[in-house]
């Protein structure tokens, strides 16, 4: 009988390991420390390495001295502080959640913090640093919770990116609205909100130091227990692991993490998904990387090289009085929006994040009931946003200025209100006509212009001109907007064309360059002068306010052109939402379709973003609306959502300028508060 030997079992070279983790180890130990010096030596004093080295050593001038210890070494060591703490918070909720997107950022952390600081911010009550820390971290907390339960735990990568990124809209919305509506008790908030490192003293890194410690102290005890999660749920339970109990302790732990590091320096984008993504590949040399224990190390010392890298660039690229005008976390954003188009293109599509329309076939009587009551609801919406407002009109005084004999007051209240509601439902026409095309060419349900980016590009592009020629025209911000929504588009649907138009990577592509866009137009407000940084926050805000007659003719005649072309190629928007064959069979140029409306969606977007500033959620929720009211047959869907997102925007603007009159807020930020639950919803019916 033959014998087989059974091969020796090779263990792991266990010198070559810890060799090899102990040269990573010093690599990056060396890395930041090299950024860390080279960081001090920068600054708007003349305050070289040498001088920093009397600093040290006690032998400068005491001007030197003062600026090396109260200015460059805090923000230093804040840069340190916070890496470490945000790049270890992110490698925990990658952990618990099996999410490689999981990150303070993606699960809405930074915008639940920024809210919950803008709330107590308009009370008036001025904490120290610790009761910030609490309040950002219970902000911070709800937000990562209410994430965690709709996106489910493990059950998408995108699905949590794209729950995360819908929360943080709507909580970002509500923020800024506090921002406009009361500028002194909320003063700074908006630089605050960018992330920066700078710190006047050690007061804030020494007040923070013990909490970090906290929060690393405890996701080393549990670290043995998240890894074991790693295995999957039943076999965690099965080796005495409590779950639940597990997951939330690491959450929370990963959220005093970020609380402290946003109290410090404020957000600083995408440092939490970016270092355990670097971190990770380093594995093939540290063979415990993926445990907690040594990811930890490991990812905390990327976490400090990325902040501290981006700062030192930031201050290397431009001259050192403008570099301190503009947030690290700029920086980081755009490393971060490059980091998420990357993994867009790596991920494989899981499908199942968008909720599938069911095929459903309303009657002519459903059809015209429901269009009926669409028109005379946006009559009545039109003839309220003309007679609403701080200053209360009637019908007569209505038909008297229409007429021409209507009195001083009367003539002027009309004459500037006409234009805002001829603003609102051109607009919240357009942007719903845009995400119809949208989700019917790419078939996918979650599409729409503000998630994909298209609003944030033609945002940037009128932003750009509003603050550099503050006394442009209209029909110049509309061509400023539809240059940077066609980029834009171009740019997303570019990248996202690849194995084709897949409903994930487009949607993950599109947030991560309209987390580039955002980060841009963040820059240009803060170095921009008060004035023109009050108008560009205002009309990014969606507001109508200002609208003359001739800021919404380009809208009007786009709008035209997009119905008209729509209407006569509803049939092909049906063959093209049903799959990739059926278009080719019956001998439709599906690539040609799928640009020009395309194109088209792009050119709607843009006008109405000229027109009325950005407002989101319209194009998702006027498109599903209208399929779940008249079925998917887009000659009925075309008209239906028209309206819908007409009456919509409308109302938002109604309510806006009148709930708080003589205050204003934005129509952008009423849809988001409308299309945030709502976009959630779609996420857990989808789940469903």
């Amino acid at each position: 009988m033959a014998v087989t030997a059974t091969p020796p079992t090779v263990r792991p070279e266990t010198v070559p390991s810890r060799a090899g983790a102990a040269a990573v180890t010093t690599a990056l130990v060396l890395l930041v420390a090299a950024l860390a010096v080279v960081d001090v030596t920068q600054g708007t004093a003349a305050v070289g390495p040498a001088e920093v080295l009397k600093a040290l050593t006690g032998r400068a001038d005491p001007g030197d001295a003062s600026v090396v210890i109260a200015s460059r070494l805090p923000r230093m060591a804040a840069g340190l502080l916070v890496g470490a703490a945000l790049g270890v918070a992110g490698l925990a909720l990658q952990a618990v959640s099996r999410n490689v997107l999981a990150s303070p950022d993606t699960l809405a952390v930074n915008a639940g913090s920024y809210f919950a600081l803008g709330v107590v911010a308009v009370t008036g009550l001025s904490l120290p640093l610790i009761a910030s820390s609490a309040v950002a971290f219970a902000g911070g907390l709800g937000a990562a919770a209410v994430v965690l339960g709709l996106s489910g735990l493990g059950a998408g990568t995108v699905r949590l990116v794209l729950a995360g990124t819908a929360l943080a809209l709507g909580l970002t919305a509500v923020t800024e609205g506090l921002l406009l509506l009361f500028p002194e008790e909320t003063e700074g908030l908006y630089q605050w909100n960018q992330g920066s490192i700078g710190q006047n003293g050690f007061d804030g890194v020494l007040q923070m130091l013990p909490v970090v410690v906290i929060g690393l102290a405890g996701l080393f005890l549990v670290a043995r227990r998240v890894d074991a999660l790693a295995l999957g749920d039943d076999t965690a339970r099965g080796l005495g692991v409590p779950v639940r109990a597990t997951r939330v302790t690491a959450v929370v732990l990963a959220t005093l993490l970020s609380a402290a590091a946003v109290t410090l320096a404020g957000p600083i984008g995408f440092v939490g998904l970016c270092a355990p993504a670097l971190a990770r590949p380093l594995a093939r040399w540290v063979r415990g990387v993926r445990r907690l224990r040594v990811g930890a190390a490991v990812t905390g010392l990327v976490g400090a090289a990325l902040v501290l890298g981006a700062d030192v660039l930031l201050r290397a690229m431009i001259d050192a009085d403008t570099a301190v005008a503009v947030p690290t976390g700029v920086v980081t954003s755009f490393v971060g929006a490059a980091f998420l188009v990357v993994m867009a293109g790596r991920l494989r599509d899981t499908g199942g994040t968008a909720a599938p329309d069911r095929l459903s076939i309303r009657s002519r009587r459903v059809f015209v009931v429901t269009l009926t009551a669409l028109v005379f609801a946006l009559a009545g919406v039109a003839v309220a946003g003309l007679l609403l407002g701080d200053h209360k009109l009637l019908l007569g005084d209505v038909a008297h200025w229409a007429r021409g004999n209507a009195g001083r007051t009367v003539s002027f209240v009309l004459d500037t209100r006409t234009p805002r509601v001829l603003a609102a439902l051109l607009a919240g026409a357009a942007l719903a006509l845009a995400g119809t095309l949208v989700q019917a060419v790419t078939r996918n349900p979650l599409a729409e212009p503000a998630v994909l980016g298209v609003s944030g590009g033609g945002a940037l592009g009128a932003v750009v001109l509003v603050t550099t020629v503050p006394m442009a025209g209209g029909w110049s911000v509309s061509a400023a907007a539809f240059a940077g929504s066609a980029l834009t588009a171009v740019l997303v649907f570019g990248l996202a064309a690849r194995g084709g138009f897949q409903q994930n990577r487009l949607v993950l592509v599109g947030i991560g360059v309209a987390s580039g866009t955002t980060a841009v137009i963040s820059l240009l407000i803060v170095l921009t002068d008060p004035f023109n940084a009050t108008k560009a926050l205002t009309w990014l805000s969606g507001s109508t306010y200002g609208r003359d007659v001739p800021d919404v003719l380009p809208l009007a005649a786009v709008l035209a052109v997009g119905v008209a072309a729509a209407g006569v190629r509803h049939r092909e928007l049906d063959l093209v939402s049903l799959d990739e064959d059926t278009p080719r069979l019956l001998g439709l140029d599906l690539a040609r379709g799928r640009l020009g409306f395309l194109v088209l969606s792009v050119l709607l977007t843009a006008t109405a973003v000229a027109a009325a500033g950005t407002i989101g959620f319209v194009g998702l929720v006027a498109p599903h609306a209208a399929r779940a009211l008249v079925g998917r047959r887009h000659t009925r869907v075309l008209p239906v959502a028209v309206l819908l997102g007409a009456v919509l925007v409308c109302t938002a603007d109604l309510l806006g300028r009148t709930v708080i009159a003589p205050a204003q807020l934005g129509a952008g930020l009423m849809t988001a508060v409308i299309g945030t639950p709502y976009f959630l919803y779609v996420l857990v019916r989808a789940r469903r």
